[in-house]
């Protein structure tokens, strides 16, 4: 039986990592083995990023309502408290957009919450 050394199907494998470490620096561009490892190590951090990028954009917003939570007079949390009290189902990218780019708005809801205080 003849010896299979791989061809075309090798080839096109490497071809592909190759062009995946396209823009690193030195070696790791250009050797396949290095280049396999960084782009290997690449894409789980590329992933666990993915991860992180929404916990990191929930605690922007947070940080946004709690901003303007303060402006009217109210902590955060009993302004959420408030909110859920008064069965305003609105998320925190929701309420971080209306705290940005209607503050009136978020006042009257702001009220509402101080209303459900006690």
């Amino acid at each position: 039986m003849p010896r299979a050394k791989g061809g075309p199907k090798t080839r096109h494998r490497r071809k592909k990592i190759l062009k995946q470490a396209k823009g690193y620096v030195g070696g790791r561009r250009k050797l396949y083995r290095t280049a396999a490892e960084t782009v290997l190590r690449a894409g789980a951090f590329a992933y666990r990023g993915r991860k992180q990028k929404k916990r990191q954009m929930r605690g922007v917003w947070i940080v946004r309502i709690n901003a303007a939570c303060r402006q009217v007079g109210l902590s955060y949390s009993v302004f959420m408290a408030g909110l859920k009290r008064a069965g305003i189902l609105l998320d925190r990218k929701v309420l971080a957009e209306l705290a940005v780019s209607d503050p009136p708005g978020f006042a009257k809801l702001a009220e509402t919450a101080k209303a459900q205080r006690g």
